[in-house]
């Protein structure tokens, strides 16, 4: 690997670090349910991006399998709390 890549891929994982203490800070002051919900969005999108960087970084599947997990449940759990908000339940 490169050390321009290294050197890329390290402050990748520092600003989706940053990115994840930002929307951390959203999820707890967040006026609204609604903005509750978009920070816990962006937590689990920078947490699949920091396990695909990870990925990349020690050349090993098992980060993108996690990754791939990470988006999965998180894509669940984000349509079930929308319904939530939507319509006070989530199955009818």
């Amino acid at each position: 690997m490169t050390p321009v890549l290294l050197w890329a891929l390290k402050l990748a994982l520092l600003l989706l670090a940053v990115a994840m203490l930002c929307a951390l800070a959203r999820l707890l002051i967040g006026p609204t349910a609604q903005d509750r919900v978009m920070a816990l969005d962006c937590l689990y999108i920078n947490g699949m991006l920091m396990m695909l960087v990870l990925g990349i970084v020690y050349a090993s599947s098992v980060y993108f399998e996690a990754a791939m997990l990470i988006a999965l449940f998180g894509f669940v759990g984000a349509t079930a709390l929308a319904k939530f908000l939507l319509r006070g339940e989530v199955i009818e």
